[in-house]
């Protein structure tokens, strides 16, 4: 005998912002650009202020437009007369623009062992020059691995040594740091004018 399919049940989502007659405030702060056409249907000239809440729909639907709690947390409440689906989607579109114009921080790590060869440490150095070129952070580390914790010294100085060969690409947070077993460096991409 085949199984039935779940039903999978779907939870309304609640809307983010109150409108219309979800707002149950007796007064509220009304702001926004359109107050011109609000006027005209009013009869009377309507600027920013606190208005009673049955008279702002009132004008909001003579004019054919949602009123919007703004910030509910406000003493009284902000709204706005605008077009509520308007509003959903210019909302929607400036966190867009926010999120794409927000600079995404990349970490590379390089890790060095406190008995590095040169050839490693050249192989490893370009490689970090690369990162810092493209943008990324670096943050490089010496790992001490059983009884190498003694040579903390020889590590210091191999990320000083790593240092002094990015400085004309990046720039150092922060001194060499000891964190249990490591010792690790911050280096930031230099800004390009």
């Amino acid at each position: 005998m085949a199984k039935r399919p779940r039903r999978v049940l779907r939870r309304k989502q609640e809307p983010q912002f109150r409108t219309n007659d979800n707002i149950r405030i007796s007064q509220i702060r009304l702001v926004g650009d359109n107050l011109d056409a609000v006027s005209e249907a009013a009869g009377r000239t309507v600027e920013p202020g606190i208005y009673d809440t049955p008279q702002v729909l009132k004008w909001a639907y003579a004019v054919g437009l949602d009123l919007v709690e703004i910030s509910p947390k406000a003493n009284p409440p902000v709204c706005r007369i605008i077009d509520y689906k308007k509003f959903l989607y210019e909302k929607k579109k400036r966190e867009k623009e926010m999120k794409a114009k927000a600079s995404k921080t990349v970490v590379k790590e390089i890790r060095f062992g406190p008995n590095t060869d040169d050839h490693d440490f050249d192989f490893k150095a370009r490689h970090a020059e690369r990162f810092l070129q493209e943008g990324a952070k670096v943050k490089a580390y010496v790992q001490f691995r059983g009884r190498t914790i003694v040579f903390k010294e020889r590590g210091e100085l191999l990320l000083l040594k790593f240092i002094q060969r990015l400085e004309e690409v990046g720039v150092v947070e922060a001194l060499p740091k000891m964190e249990g077993r490591r010792m690790f460096v911050f280096i930031t991409p230099k800004k390009k004018k």
